[in-house]
């Protein structure tokens, strides 16, 4: 063996090595590499000391609740002035040196006013879709868009909708696909590379603020969306579903009707061998599906429970051993973060003590990592028995601070409504 290593051993081989270990933790896309709030980061820090980890450095940025991605040392942020427009933003992770910028004209404003949504890098290209359905492909290189569209007023769509386009693309193969909603679309999927229309479907439903989820379902891969229901608060609510789509061609593979969210925003989860978890806010709770390709190759859903004591606001819930955990705080319910077993069973809840309120989850080297939706960064470890703190710091200005957060290369980004810090998590 240690011949074979002498053989081998190369100074360039070895850097490049170096190289992909610092930049192996990417943080590409909304929900991070597979969408579902997991990171594979080793050496993850089990303690802080008592003036919280170390910031390793500080932006300012304007207001909203758009979350940053990260791919080979550089973060990308959708940033936005409502009075100008929207702004992609390119920074240095070691550094948080502003390296490039570019912005767009889409004023306006609406309630819970500034940015939106998380962009996406694939290859040497960044995707975003501002709060005004503004679709662009920028090169990452040149720093200029290479196509652009609007997935709202192309498709139909008038007045934008209560709290603006929510949308984080997806990448699948050579398509990029994002739920427009609008009257004329519900799914879109573009070429990447050209920005040429390959397939939509009809609307499907009224319009919501979730984003296109992957699930495996009997070993084929899904997009799974979730459309809103109607009526306001207090009324009945009719419409809302959940779909499966196939990816290639947008064909609408099966449905599950027994879905009412007013103002749906988690992404589906999934939670695999062809289960898949809904949850949202304002009263809708919680509903496990189970998703089963047929003999005749159609798809049958079943629903296996539904449950008020278990939801999220803004963000779908992370999974550990089996055991799901979501911020469940909404406008009518104060449950804190809140841990359920597979079949629906609520282990605990943590309420008002400590109130997590529309925050931001990472799974990560067998913790949670967590960002309060206020003022606190937490680190968790995950256990149905208890909710067991490891260590907590206040680190963000008070406020609705409910943006995704992003992890690399031991670094997690976190904001509130004024800056973008980085701050050093692993070892």
């Amino acid at each position: 063996m240690k011949i074979i290593l002498k053989r081998f051993f190369n100074p360039l081989v070895i850097a490049l090595l170096c190289l992909s270990n610092v930049y192996g933790q990417d943080w590409p896309q909304y929900l991070g590499p597979n969408r579902n709030s997991e990171s594979d980061q080793k050496n993850m820090l089990r303690s802080w000391p008592e003036s919280g980890p170390e910031v390793l450095w500080t932006v300012n940025i304007g207001i909203g609740y758009g979350g940053p991605v990260i791919k080979d040392g550089k973060v990308y942020l959708l940033d936005r002035d409502d009075k100008v427009g929207d702004n992609m933003r390119c920074f240095e992770l070691s550094t948080g040196k502003e390296l490039w910028n570019f912005p767009y004209d889409a004023p306006g404003s609406v309630m819970f006013p500034g940015s939106r949504s998380v962009p996406l890098v694939d290859n040497a290209r960044v995707y975003s879709s501002g709060p005004y359905g503004d679709l662009y492909c920028i090169d990452i290189n040149t720093h200029k868009p290479v196509w652009e569209k609007n997935i709202w007023t192309d498709y139909g769509g008038g007045e934008i909708p209560r709290w603006a386009i929510t949308q984080c693309p997806l990448i699948y193969g050579d398509l990029l696909i994002v739920a427009s909603q609008a009257p004329d679309a519900g799914m879109l999927a573009y070429d990447k590379m050209s920005g040429n229309l390959k397939w939509k479907t009809p609307t499907l439903g009224a319009v919501g603020y979730v984003s296109p989820s992957p699930v495996k379902i009997s070993g084929e891969d899904h997009i799974v969306m979730i459309s809103a229901s109607s009526g306001g608060r207090g009324e009945p609510q009719t419409g809302g579903k959940v779909v499966g789509i196939e990816p290639l061609t947008g064909k609408i593979l099966w449905e599950y009707d027994n879905w009412k969210c007013r103002i749906p925003a988690p992404s589906a989860f999934d939670a695999g061998n062809g289960k898949v978890l809904i949850v949202g806010g304002y009263e809708a709770g919680a509903a496990m599906i189970q998703v089963e390709k047929k003999a005749d190759n159609s798809y049958g859903v079943t629903e296996l429970f539904k449950t008020v004591e278990f939801g999220a606001h803004t963000k779908p819930p992370v999974m550990h051993n089996g055991y799901f955990y979501a911020q469940y705080t909404t406008n009518e319910r104060r449950d804190g973060l809140v841990c359920m077993s597979m079949d629906g069973e609520i282990m605990w809840k943590t309420k008002r003590e400590p109130l997590f309120d529309k925050g931001s989850m990472i799974h990560v080297d067998g913790l949670i990592l967590a960002t309060d939706g206020n003022k606190s960064l937490f680190l968790i470890e995950p256990d149905p028995t208890a909710f067991k703190p490891l260590a907590s710091a206040e680190m963000l200005e008070p406020g609705q601070n409910w943006a995704p957060i992003a992890l690399s290369d031991g670094k997690v980004l976190i904001r509130d409504q004024s800056r973008l810090m980085c701050v050093k998590v692993a070892e």
